[in-house]
């Protein structure tokens, strides 16, 4: 006999044949459908118990089910005409995609697909791909990197590999199942810094490291974060930046790809420009202004240098190897040891016009702003994020007030965050147990 669960808002039906549980979705279906479907799948099982039906010579028992006894005729299986290798493929797949995918995606891809290739070789044979070969590939991988990370690369492998079969560079299914994995370490939730510190004696340098990132500051914290950033930034771009991260949680790459444009100081809101919300649609968010950042944001906006972008350097930047007024600096054995000789091999650059930031150039500027004070300890800006999130929740906001400002949309990314300061659950459990 047939029967019914539903996971989510999808139906899936379960039943035995020769001793094997066997499962196929039912998909998205009323009640009454789901129902109707189990029905007539205890009647084609007892009807090929009976020998009234047979199964056909390789068909699977739960598509001849799904497909009421008649399942679609197999395809023909497409014959790749010649070999085509992990290299080749890499590459068809990475240019093919350059036009379609954001740059970030795509300069992941070609790292997961690079130590793909460092274990199997550039010119791997993809026709000889079977799941031994790609379990050497996470076996190597996983005492360096987490099973997370390893699965992510064979995913990366996979989502190439049925774009090539659409483009018949590769015929069949990636062959991923069954790939074990070894089991990870969940990661620790966000804590304070005095938690972190009072476990730190006697950890290795990685185990610290894995402490510190999951720090996030108190509310006294990221003020006190936020003056020592204010007096020892270099350029006026860091302070207001630094401070949009802290009192509104934009992740790195939102706050470089900000537009003046997107404050609104007298509706108090920024929008927020999204990529990770829904796939393949460039989506935005509102996230309110506190009076703080408000008034930081109206005196950066006063000093803007000018440009679209609501964070960026000045045209010129002295010293900078894209921003300064010369060009051809010569460094190493080749420096000249005069000043007049260093002129010399210089000539002056074109005028660059006022460029967007990049991602390296904030993570370079907030390391370089952190580094020598009391707050190297703050991993990156991200950690501000942490704290924004963590900030809202002591306070007992509602969950879906978080997710809305942030961008939060699945339960594995609430769980880190459901946690209160130390002294918010202890005075919990007081009023429970004294």
């Amino acid at each position: 006999m047939a029967s019914l669960q539903k996971k989510g808002n999808s139906w899936y039906c379960q039943f035995y044949w020769l001793n094997r549980r066997h499962t196929f979705s039912v998909g998205r279906v009323s009640d009454g459908q789901a129902e109707a479907k189990a029905t007539k799948a205890t009647e084609l099982i007892e009807l090929l118990e009976r020998g009234v039906l047979k199964l056909p010579v390789g068909v699977d028992i739960a598509t001849f089910v799904k497909h009421d006894g008649q399942p679609p005729a197999p395809a023909e299986s497409q014959k790749v005409p010649q070999k085509s290798t992990l290299g080749e493929l890499r590459d068809a797949y990475l240019k093919a995609h350059e036009a379609s995918q954001e740059a970030k995606t795509l300069y992941t891809a070609k790292i997961h697909l690079a130590h793909l290739i460092r274990t199997l070789g550039e010119g791997f044979d993809l026709r000889t791909l079977d799941l031994p070969h790609l379990q050497k590939h996470v076996d190597r991988r996983c005492p360096k990197v987490s099973p997370a990370t390893a699965s992510k690369e064979i995913s990366t492998l996979r989502t190439a590999w049925n774009w090539g079969a659409r483009m018949k560079l590769v015929s069949g299914l990636c062959p991923v199942k069954g790939l074990l994995y070894p089991k990870g370490d969940e990661k620790p939730p966000f804590q304070t810094r005095i938690e972190i510190e009072r476990q730190l004696e006697g950890l290795e340098e990685a185990e610290r490291k894995v402490l510190w990132d999951s720090l996030y500051l108190t509310l006294p914290e990221i003020e006190a974060f936020l003056a020592e950033v204010r007096a020892g930034a270099a350029h006026a771009w860091i302070y207001p930046l630094v401070a949009t991260a802290a009192h509104a949680g934009l992740r790195r790459s939102e706050l470089v790809r900000a537009r003046k444009s997107d404050v609104d100081l007298d509706a108090m809101t920024i929008t927020v420009r999204e990529r990770k919300r829904t796939k393949g649609k460039r989506t935005t968010r509102r996230v309110p202004l506190s009076t703080a950042l408000a008034e930081v944001l109206r005196e950066w906006l006063s000093a803007h240098p000018g440009g679209p972008t609501l964070f960026a350097h000045a045209e010129e930047v002295s010293r900078s190897k894209k921003r300064s007024r010369t060009t051809g600096h010569l460094t190493g054995k080749d420096r000249p040891t005069s000043q007049k000789g260093r002129l010399d091999a210089t000539s002056l650059r074109d005028r660059p016009g006022i460029l967007p930031l990049t991602i390296n150039e904030v993570s370079d500027h907030f390391r370089r702003t952190v580094d020598s004070g009391a707050w190297q300890v703050v991993p990156g800006l991200h950690c501000l994020r942490h704290s924004f999130i963590s900030a809202c929740a002591s306070r007992g906001l509602d969950q879906r007030i978080i997710d809305e400002w942030v961008g939060h949309q699945t339960d594995e990314q609430r769980r880190r965050y459901r946690h209160l300061y130390p002294s918010v659950q202890r005075e919990a459990m007081k009023s429970v147990f004294g």
